[in-house]
């Protein structure tokens, strides 16, 4: 059953101490400071997380679940520390529903290549939006032609928004999925997901949610959205790479069939059959990622020892501030305006590519990403090729986008 939650009271939230937690921060870049704006690709890691990988590479690690001696015991108690801590941050009814993976992209392609693939029949239909990334767009087209499905795209409003409405309309007693994003990566749109899992339901579908961006910047309660499936990586919580997580629920994930074979998933096996494992074991072959997983752990631990109420209300104020900041740069054109959106600023200058943008802007030393975001079916819909994209971390200051914006005026200078 999952941990019970510990009662120990959050640290105030102050920007320059989670900064000092931050080594890599205060490390120059072109002989200047540091401003780094991609956190919503990856994020820097603190101290507490490198400790921890450390610790349990240097003085605990073994293989784990199969080992009848004390580090197997040791590291076997770490790594499922680490799961019992995801559970509890995301509110799991139990921690057999927390599977790890390599990451939110190997998660959203387990629930197509196994719920999708023992539950959907040719003509049942698949919903979108308009706004996911690759990684919940893909896997579900390779599902639609290898068994004659239909994927429709729910549309979204000029300043970013579900269109509701659309999505309504294209829910029928066909639907048997619903897939959408929690936080657009591109835009920092809150998805309305309660509601969209209530819409869901109603048709009986069942709603996988896309949670990279939703888990860094809000508090996730997976019993309270209602979702059926939620999804995300480890790298972008302050964690390792290659550590992710699918949360499914319980009836759900007992009902699927496993995706990969190997050791850990079974229960036992002849060569006549194979009978599996229970949860979560059953879609956890072989040898997991357990020091990402314990450095997961460590991530989530850090950032419930925050106040996280108000680390959001920072990040709020910081969005106002660099919305204000970046209305003062000519031809700027900033995508998604929708009040309460995370801290993710994408823009255009209608006289540099976000290339030539990122370039300069790192001479200055500041850290932003060009280029479609894994999102080129929201390019189109936004009318522009690429773009340029600043997104923020529990340690973004108003220093840092300070140094965004003078330097986004050298680039006015140099092209305009």
């Amino acid at each position: 059953m999952t941990a019970v939650a510990d009662l120990t009271p959050p640290r105030a939230f102050d920007v320059e101490a989670i900064r000092a937690d931050f080594p890599l921060l205060a490390h120059p870049v072109h002989g200047k400071r540091l401003a780094y704006l991609d956190s919503g690709a990856s994020a820097q890691k603190p101290l507490q997380v490198m400790d921890a990988l450390r610790h349990a590479y240097e003085f605990e690690y073994a293989n784990v679940h199969r080992g009848a001696y004390w580090l197997s015991e040791k590291a076997t108690s770490n790594f499922e520390a680490a799961r019992s801590a995801v559970a509890q941050f995301i509110n799991a009814a139990d921690d057999c529903e927390v599977i790890f993976t390599r990451g939110a992209t190997e998660a959203i392609n387990l629930v197509a290549q196994t719920y999708g693939r023992s539950m959907l029949r040719e003509g049942d239909e698949i919903i979108i939006s308009a706004a996911e990334h690759h990684s919940n767009i893909v896997p579900w087209q390779m599902l639609r032609d290898e068994k004659g499905l239909v994927l429709k795209v729910a549309p979204i409003t000029d300043d970013g928004q579900l269109d509701m409405a659309a999505f309504e309309a294209l829910l029928t007693e066909r639907t048997k999925v619903v897939a959408m994003t929690h936080v657009s990566n591109v835009l920092g749109t809150v998805f309305p997901i309660a509601e969209v899992a209530t819409k869901a339901h109603a048709v009986g579908a069942v709603l996988l949610v896309d949670g990279c961006q939703g888990v860094v910047h809000r508090a996730v309660d997976v019993q309270a959205l209602g979702c059926d499936f939620y999804a995300f990586s480890g790298h972008k919580l302050y964690g390792p790479t290659g550590i992710g997580v699918l949360w499914g629920r319980e009836e759900l994930l007992d009902a699927m069939p496993p995706w990969m074979g190997g050791g850990d998933m079974i229960s036992s096996v002849t060569f006549e059959k194979s009978e599996w494992a229970a949860l979560p074991a059953k879609f956890e072959a072989g040898t997991p990622a357990i020091v990402q997983a314990i450095g997961l752990g460590a991530a989530i631990d850090y950032l419930q020892s925050l106040d996280l109420d108000a680390a959001l209300a920072h990040e709020h104020a910081l969005v106002a501030y660099a919305t204000e900041q970046l209305a003062d740069i000519p031809g700027l054109t900033l995508h998604g305006s929708v009040p309460g959106k995370s801290g993710i600023m994408s823009f255009s200058l209608a006289y540099a590519h976000p290339h030539d943008i990122s370039t300069v802007l790192d001479r200055s030393g500041v850290a932003i990403r060009a280029g479609h975001h894994c999102c080129q079916p929201l390019m189109e819909r936004c009318g522009v090729p690429s773009m340029a994209r600043a997104s923020f971390g529990l340690y973004t200051n108003r220093a840092d986008i300070d140094q965004l914006v003078k330097a986004l005026r050298t680039v006015h200078t140099l092209f305009a």
